[in-house]
């Protein structure tokens, strides 16, 4: 095969990615009660495609384009006659190195690219360590609440939170 092939190949594949994420995928910021974390909270950014069984060879497919994440079975059958299959990228660094560079290479087209900039945005807090404190998970929360349409995470706002999780002015 030649180069020229080969690079027609990526770009074919670069495109089919983009409009399968679009599509399927999803950028996802949990916020967790995680009481061995020195404020009581855990950041978790995850990059996010699913599909049913039957369509487990396309997970497999972009797993193997990024080179890194897994793949895991959500065995819920609500509505669904099959597992549900999610391809999972949690790392920061294949986050920071792989997933956001080839998204602001070649742009989302639909609402998701919103909720990857915001995404975006998150990590870079995450980058400047503002996840280690309280108000810092307090400004990822806003963002995370954006993407996808979420609402804020009431227990940021809860007297709860606010007596549980130590901060200097006592206050989140």
């Amino acid at each position: 095969m030649s180069s020229t092939t080969n690079q027609q190949e990526r770009l074919e594949t670069e495109g089919w990615i983009v409009g399968f994420v679009d599509g399927e995928g999803c950028f996802c910021i949990s916020i967790n009660r995680n009481s061995t974390s020195k404020i009581g909270w855990q950041v978790m950014p995850e990059f996010i495609v699913t599909q049913g069984e039957k369509s487990l060879k396309a997970l497999k497919a972009v797993q193997s384009f990024f080179e890194c994440g897994r793949i895991f079975v959500n065995r819920r059958h609500d509505n669904h006659k099959e597992n549900l299959w999610r391809y999972c990228v949690r790392s920061l660094k294949d986050l920071r190195e792989k997933i956001i560079p080839f998204f602001r290479e070649h742009h989302l087209r639909t609402s998701k690219d919103e909720s990857f900039k915001t995404f975006v945005k998150a990590l870079d807090l995450m980058g400047e360590k503002e996840h280690l404190k309280t108000s810092g998970v307090k400004r990822i929360a806003k963002l995370a609440s954006k993407i996808n349409k979420q609402q804020f995470p009431k227990f940021l706002k809860s007297s709860e939170t606010i007596r549980r999780i130590p901060t200097r002015s006592g206050k989140i």
